[in-house]
């Protein structure tokens, strides 16, 4: 069951948007300080003109009337009224307003230069600029002082306008951008939807290879998806075929148990009834062993996870199974040779699967080894952080052509009891263990290895 997460569209376009509008808040921050700064500097300038001219005006008056031009310039300053206040150089009031703000402790008058400075006027914020230069004036020298200054609240609703019309601008823009990045998102996820139709309208029989054209940024999923279909393709038609042969070799056995049973019960002696159940327990008994080592082959197959494997000691288990088949090999009239020189290193693998492996080994020794057989050999040792468990016999033996034979599925070499299936199980259970089975050539009987990593 999958599980869904976002949808891409939500986070292509979170992905593009985010740091869209992080940048636009900064810019909108950064135009708001600039238009503040504007706004200041184009009022200070303000503020010092109209001081400079309200002082060459008390100068030339002898401080008695401002000129037409300047009042005019006084009504006409943007930012809200302008308020003055004249000193003259007795320090004596001259002309303006009756009291003017009062300059900060850490502001100084400077001679012939306005001095710029923020304070309180009736309780209001307002900005100062204040120009102290040496005049003469009705006959009197000394210096003269004219202060000039303006509510702050203009320049504020100036900087506030700026900043706004700024912030509707970004808006419009991230809208704009938006929509167009979810319109080119929809746009460039077409393909995928219309791979998505395709996929869907196909059978469960249909894992043909996926031929439609993707963007370039897909073409690895689709590749991965065709590599899956063809895997599963081929397990599809692995699992037929070794059904279809599974059939085909139960069959045999299966009308031979019938027509032997038939033959018991219709026997007219008791010493032929007596036959003809013995050759029923055999064929049954082959039966068993044909439809077991199937289900063995198909479980080797199925080990797709490793959660039942465990760290096991590899020359104790192999102990284990040939103590349980000592007596056969005895029977057989052969000696059982088993050497251990492993030191007791560990391997993870399934237990029951690699003791069937082994078991198979020794199984094909006794079953397919002939009169000549007089020993069947295990050693059990240590290389290159491998263990190799060799099984070795000096019975019948096979030769290059007859091993590809007998490795694969229902292989008979010679005939005989076998099912077929012995070293296919064994391969395959080696392959589930990331190890292998090998032959190594002798001159009489046969000798495999089996190779396991260590851990």
């Amino acid at each position: 069951m999958t599980t869904q997460t976002v949808s891409l569209r939500v986070r292509l376009l979170v992905l593009i948007l985010v740091p869209l509008v992080i940048i636009s808040l900064l810019a909108g921050y950064w135009r708001y300080t600039a238009a503040r700064a504007t706004s200041e500097e184009l009022f200070d300038r303000t503020l010092v003109a109209v001081t400079m001219a309200i002082a060459r005006d008390v100068a030339i008056a002898e401080g008695d009337l401002l000129s037409p031009v300047t009042r005019d310039l006084l009504n006409d300053a943007s930012g809200g009224t302008l308020f003055y206040h004249v000193n003259g150089p007795d320090g004596v009031f001259v002309t303006g307003y009756g009291y003017p703000p009062t300059s900060p402790p850490e502001v100084r008058a400077q001679v012939s230069y306005p001095v710029l400075f923020d304070s309180t006027y009736r309780a209001q914020s307002v900005r100062v600029a204040r120009l102290t230069e040496y005049l003469t004036a009705a006959g009197i020298s000394g210096f003269a002082t004219v202060t000039v200054w303006q509510n702050k609240a203009g320049r504020d609703a100036l900087a506030r306008q700026m900043g706004t019309r700024a912030a509707f601008l970004i808006c419009t823009l991230i809208l704009t951008v938006a929509a167009v990045v979810w319109f080119g998102i929809n746009l460039g996820l077409k393909p995928l939807k219309n791979l998505q139709d395709a996929i869907s309208i196909r059978s469960s029989n249909d894992l043909n290879v996926i031929r439609r054209g993707v963007p370039m940024e897909v073409s690895g999923i689709v590749r991965t998806l065709n590599d899956l279909f063809g895997e599963v393709s081929r397990a599809m038609a692995s699992r037929d075929a070794f059904i279809s042969d599974a059939a085909h070799q139960l069959r045999n056995p299966v009308a031979s148990i019938l027509a032997l049973a038939t033959a018991a019960r219709d026997a007219k002696t008791d010493q032929d009834r007596k036959k003809r159940t013995e050759e029923l327990v055999d064929a049954a008994r082959y039966a068993s062993r044909l439809t077991q080592q199937l289900l063995s082959y198909e479980r080797a197959k199925g080990l797709t996870d490793r959660q039942n494997f465990e760290k096991t000691v590899v020359g104790d288990l192999l102990r284990d199974v040939c103590a349980k088949n000592t007596k056969a090999i005895m029977d057989r009239g052969a000696e059982l040779v088993f050497d251990d020189r492993s030191n007791g290193v560990s391997a993870e693998l399934e237990p029951v699967l690699f003791s069937e492996a082994f078991q198979n080994l020794i199984d094909n020794a006794l079953r397919h080894g002939g009169p000549s057989l007089s020993y069947v050999k295990i050693e059990v040792m240590v290389e290159a952080g491998q263990v190799l468990v060799s099984i070795e016999n000096d019975g019948v033996g096979l030769n290059a052509d007859e091993l590809g034979i007998a490795f694969e599925r229902f292989g008979q070499v010679r005939g005989g009891d076998g099912t077929g299936l012995g070293l296919p199980i064994v391969r395959e259970i080696m392959h589930q263990h990331g190890g292998s089975v090998e032959t190594r050539p002798q001159e009489t009987g046969a000798r495999f290895v089996l190779r396991l990593k260590t851990c």
